[in-house]
């Protein structure tokens, strides 16, 4: 079993930050990528940074300049540190990571249970 349990989320008024974390635990030989994606109310779910294990990182242009994606590879962690949030940040954030949980075998994707993030005032 592979789990990734996600903390962090919460209300927040605009202008305000958070830091989101996702920590992977379980049966893990290597991660490749890793990633926050978002869900909107009414909206597909998109993909909002992702980082590879030799930590290249990429953003949707929308959270450029405001948010920075890292990871702790000793610890299977990601983290999404998100500064000047507006209200369009809203929605339920979800950790992903591209996985192997044996030396063989395909990398397969696995995903967090999601954490909501509110920012209003």
């Amino acid at each position: 079993q592979v789990q990734l349990v996600e903390s962090g989320g919460g209300l927040v008024q605009p202008g305000g930050s958070l830091r989101l974390s996702c920590a992977a635990s379980g049966r893990i030989f290597s991660i490749n990528t890793m990633g926050w994606y978002r869900q909107a109310p009414g909206k597909e779910r998109e993909l909002v940074a992702a980082i590879t294990s030799g930590a290249i990182t990429n953003y949707a242009d929308s959270v450029k300049g405001r948010f920075t994606i890292s990871r702790d590879n000793a610890k299977n962690t990601v983290y999404l540190q998100m500064n000047s949030l507006k209200p369009e940040d809203t929605g339920v954030y979800y950790c992903n990571a591209n996985l192997k949980r044996y030396s063989i075998g395909a990398y397969s994707q696995y995903w967090g249970q999601g954490t909501q993030v509110t920012v209003s005032s």
